[in-house]
């Protein structure tokens, strides 16, 4: 994927990997969800440093951001605590 080393880097900040994590949910896709939040955690830091941040083994975080994880609400708090973001609850739009 030629643009990976782009996006990766673009992820890096904070507001862009939190845009991205938003893009994601509202495609209502929990397999794009989690590609999204290991794309996250390679850009911040990486599969071995977030794994070590959350207490998971790093073997426990590819299989929980793996297509077919399903990770439980703990787990994807630290996760994305150690990525530098948290969960947050909005209005839905109307349908």
């Amino acid at each position: 994927m030629p643009h990976r080393p782009h996006l990766l880097e673009w992820l890096k900040d904070a507001a862009n990997a939190a845009a991205y994590v938003e893009a994601a949910l509202e495609e209502d896709n929990p397999a794009g969800l989690l590609q999204a939040l290991r794309n996250i955690a390679e850009a911040r830091g990486g599969m071995a440093r977030i794994a070590a941040k959350t207490g998971l083994n790093r073997e426990a975080l590819y299989r929980t951001l793996s297509r077919r994880g399903n990770p439980q609400l703990k787990s994807l708090a630290a996760i994305l605590g150690a990525t530098g973001l948290r969960l947050s609850v909005t209005p839905a739009a109307p349908r």
